[in-house]
């Protein structure tokens, strides 16, 4: 197979999104005993739930500097180190100040992979190929999501509680040893070593081992592509200007808005919401496990659909599918219909899969010049992390204060203004090559 090393080089890298996956979300099924355990309130029951998402806000942040200064592949191995002090500090934490911090800790591993695994995938693909290998990197995630979910149940199911819940949170130890390991077995990105890294001859050879039916003249012509969009932007490289109004405001808005879709709020407190509808604890544990393998269904479809239909199309179908689930939610609570509650909840899983999920790593890492790419990205992971922390150190106490009706309301208006601006900003990048995007959205 002809593009097999950059398919085997994106799964590897795509592995940061597997722990990225199980990580935020393993903590679902531990939330309610170590409350217990540690005597929380609703206040600090937030900040444990979240700290791992401000942790994610601050690698994100930062991701940025370290993926450009010194390459997307050191970069890589570190987020496996970090994954791998977390899950041990967790699981073994005394209190909830340690817990908290090594949570944050494992947060700036996930910030980080959000901008260099896609910003590394998106620059070692064939432009016909990059929506289905950067979007393995959302596959990865959600195949994290249900592997969390359902190590979570059996746990909970063959270990007492006061026990089960330490492993839930440990055993990611193991993953993120074998995925640093690995990342030592990928080369750096042909566009960083030839923009940042000032050497083409080893950027050259990364192209000749991407594209093995590429003639020498050819590969000469894709560096020099590479060469002249960089000299383009080597007196610009300033991020917030004029010039990249356009991506910047594209990268934030679909970061907000897949946030305030509700997603990680729904994940993260899966269990408890089940438990809303009558539900008893077991059975609403197994209903999160029923979410995790919907995710993973629907983005492999996303995925296959991406290269296909194209990233805006994938937007219409989530926006649409996101209206009619979250409505629904909003009025069988409002009218004590519950037994669709489960039916819509995984049908907003679908349409997440199918479109915010399947779409945003890709989209993000697509629309930005080379030399703006880590910056672009770790903006867009930056709005994603801050607004996923807030809502998730806010929803204890919306939970208390709002009846479940009003907040499936609110996130059903938001995926309507989500629509208006899939309709009348989101540009198609299917099948463009980068230099050629930053040409349309640079102008």
């Amino acid at each position: 197979m002809k593009h097999s090393k950059p398919i085997l080089w994106s799964i590897t890298a795509a592995l940061a999104g597997f722990l990225f996956g199980f990580d935020t979300v393993v903590i679902n099924g531990a939330e309610q005993v170590f409350q217990k355990l540690w005597g929380l309130d609703s206040f600090w029951h937030g900040w444990c739930m979240s700290a791992a998402l401000w942790g994610t806000v601050a690698g994100a942040l930062l991701g940025g500097w370290p993926t450009e200064r010194y390459g997307r592949r050191k970069t890589l191995i570190c987020i496996g180190a970090l994954y791998f002090v977390s899950a041990v500090g967790s699981g073994m934490a005394p209190e909830k100040w340690f817990f908290m911090i090594s949570r944050f800790v494992g947060g700036l591993g996930v910030g980080v992979a959000t901008v260099a695994s896609p910003l590394y995938i998106s620059e070692i693909a064939p432009a016909r190929m990059r929506g289905r290998l950067a979007g393995m990197f959302q596959f990865n995630i959600v195949f994290g999501i249900l592997i969390a979910f359902v190590s979570n149940f059996l746990f909970n199911r063959f270990l007492s509680a006061d026990i089960a819940w330490r492993w839930m949170l440990g055993v990611e130890a193991i993953p993120a040893a074998v995925y640093c390991l690995l990342c030592f077995t990928i080369p750096e990105s042909p566009r960083w070593l030839i923009v940042h890294g000032h050497d083409r001859r080893a950027g050259k050879n990364v192209f000749r081992r991407i594209n093995p039916d590429f003639s020498e003249p050819e590969i000469d012509a894709l560096v020099a592509v590479v060469e002249e969009s960089a000299a383009h932007t080597e007196n610009s490289s300033a991020f917030f200007t004029r010039r990249l109004r356009v991506p910047i405001l594209l990268a934030f808005l679909i970061a907000f808005f897949n946030q305030l879709s509700g997603i990680n709020a729904i994940l993260y407190f899966a269990q408890r919401i089940f438990e809303w509808t009558g539900l008893g604890a077991q059975a609403a544990m197994l209903q999160s496990v029923g979410v995790g393998i919907t995710n993973l269904i629907f983005t492999y479809v996303g995925l296959w659909l991406i290269d296909k239909l194209g990233r805006r199309t994938l937007l219409y179908i989530g926006s649409f599918g996101y209206i009619l689930s979250l409505g629904l939610c909003s009025w069988a609570f409002a009218v004590g219909s519950y037994k669709i509650v489960p039916v819509c909840i995984f049908a907003f899983i679908a349409a997440h899969a199918i479109g915010q999920g399947a779409v945003i790593w890709v989209f993000i890492s697509e629309i930005f010049p080379n030399r703006n790419r880590a910056a672009g990205q770790s903006l867009g992971s930056f709005t994603h992390w801050f607004f996923a922390a807030a809502l998730t150190l806010v929803f204890p106490r919306m939970a208390e204060a709002l009846p479940p009706a009003a907040i499936f309301g609110f996130f059903c208006f938001m995926m309507v203004l989500q629509l208006v601006w899939v309709r009348t900003m989101v540009p198609e990048t299917k099948g463009v090559a980068l230099e050629e995007m930053q040409e349309k959205l640079t102008r």
